[in-house]
């Protein structure tokens, strides 16, 4: 069995039915997600490679404090779209019942990864050693092979031809900046 149809086995559309519950489950999953992947294994490799890199104070705090900025607006702004307009949360055993396309979601197809991802640069930045830089590298590239290995594949399968369309009209990653 390949990591790929584990991961899609757990992968099941939320059964609750209030937006408050689904907001919980949603600051669960945060808590989980922050403390693990934005606490912990960021320490860690920052003690493990603590070599400063040259990066000047004033431009790495102030991009620093907007990539974290950014990052938690958008990504409160997701839970909040994934909880009213997809009837689930971002853990995967309670997943979106609906395809959620509004918000956010019109400009890239994930910014709920990509606020993550932000925040971790955002870290990396602050902290500015290599051990973070290097842990700010590997998770934008296994957030890259998540979405087009794991998620990808299930939203087509859960969601069929509108995810299609929507995948036709909405890039990846880089947000549209205006409409057409």
């Amino acid at each position: 069995m390949t990591l790929r149809t584990s991961l899609q086995k757990i992968i099941r559309p939320s059964t609750t039915q209030s937006t408050a519950a689904l907001w919980a489950k949603s600051l669960l999953n945060a808590v989980l997600f922050f403390s693990i992947f934005m606490v912990a294994l960021p320490w860690g490799v920052h003690q493990l490679l603590p070599l400063a890199l040259p990066i000047p104070p004033g431009f790495r705090i102030w991009l620093a404090g907007v990539f974290f900025l950014v990052g938690v607006i958008a990504w409160a702004a997701c839970l909040d779209n994934f909880s009213r307009h997809g009837r689930g949360t971002p853990l995967p055993a309670d997943a979106p019942r609906r395809l959620v396309t509004g918000g956010l979601f019109s400009r890239v197809r994930n910014p709920i990864m990509g606020a993550e991802v932000l925040v971790i640069w955002g870290e990396a930045l602050y902290v500015a050693s290599l051990g973070m830089v290097l842990y700010a590298i590997a998770i934008t590239v296994a957030a890259h092979l998540l979405i087009l290995h794991v998620e990808e594949p299930e939203l087509r399968k859960r969601f069929g031809e509108s995810y299609e369309t929507y995948c036709r009209s909405v890039p990846r990653w880089f947000p549209k900046l205006r409409r057409e």
